[in-house]
């Protein structure tokens, strides 16, 4: 582990209390113009995640339906009632969005895929840089608001989805998490910055970073389809500039859950 994630894995808990949890849940409601662009709005809005923090699983609970949920695992999304039945499945969801473009609407599972690659990355950040297949190397750093952020370069091993296999991390003076960059592969390459806004303390660590400088810029970059209400839940994280695809924004509460999954 080089110096920076070291510093950085510290800031946010230790490696040590990220271990003794095997779940996460998140409360979210999840909006924005690419879901209307997409003919899918609403359809992240009042969900519950659960993760596995160790290898890839999300679940999005209800699912468009009650007593349904989305399932989320490497090579394959499903949608199944809550006793497991499995209702419907794709393989290789990635492959679906061979020749798209913009305007080409997505089906249920064109949206679980996206979202559950996605927030499986930004729930397990900056942990998951340190699980096996992991390459990361501290870059130039970053210079914003009259605070020098240092730069993690990350390599993603190639059975982990996400957005694309490079992506950068920027970490604050105080070693949390201020800016996370990435392209979409699936979106044709689209750019896209998650930034940290708000502080969130689960059981005795912080998990997401406060930048209070960064509030009002972020106000103003809102396009009409995201939103900055929600504060009172927890946390907002800000998905901008995706080359078109307009602002997202996603209000999450978390909790942590010791024990197996």
């Amino acid at each position: 582990m080089n110096d920076l994630l070291a510093f950085a894995i510290d800031a946010h808990g230790g490696l040590d209390r990220w271990n003794t949890f095997t779940r996460l849940k998140a409360e979210v409601s999840i909006d924005g113009a690419i879901w209307h662009v997409k003919q899918q709005p609403g359809v992240l809005k009042d969900k519950v995640l659960e993760i596995d923090t160790h290898k890839q699983l999300l679940t999005i609970t209800p699912f468009l339906a009650p007593g349904q949920r989305s399932v989320f695992v490497p090579g394959r999304m499903s949608l199944e009632t809550l006793d497991g039945e499995v209702l419907d499945s794709r393989g290789d969801p990635e492959a679906a969005y061979a020749g798209h473009v913009q305007e080409t609407p997505w089906d249920k599972f064109h949206v679980t895929y996206f979202a559950s690659e996605a927030l499986w990355t930004y729930l397990t950040s900056p942990f998951l840089y340190t699980y096996p297949g992991f390459e990361s190397e501290e870059i130039e750093p970053w210079h914003e608001n009259g605070e020098e952020w240092r730069r993690l370069k990350v390599t993603f091993p190639t059975h982990i989805h996400s957005h694309t296999r490079t992506q950068i991390t920027h970490f604050g003076p105080d070693g949390l998490m201020r800016r996370h960059d990435y392209t979409v592969d699936i979106l044709g390459g689209a750019s896209g910055a998650v930034i940290a806004t708000l502080g969130i303390f689960i059981p005795s660590f912080i998990f997401v970073a406060a930048s209070r400088p960064l509030i009002p810029r972020i106000r103003r970059s809102l396009a009409a389809g995201a939103f900055l209400d929600g504060v009172n839940v927890g946390a907002l994280a800000l998905l901008a500039g995706l080359s078109g695809y307009a602002d997202y924004a996603a209000r999450v509460r978390y909790r942590l859950v010791p024990g197996l999954w």
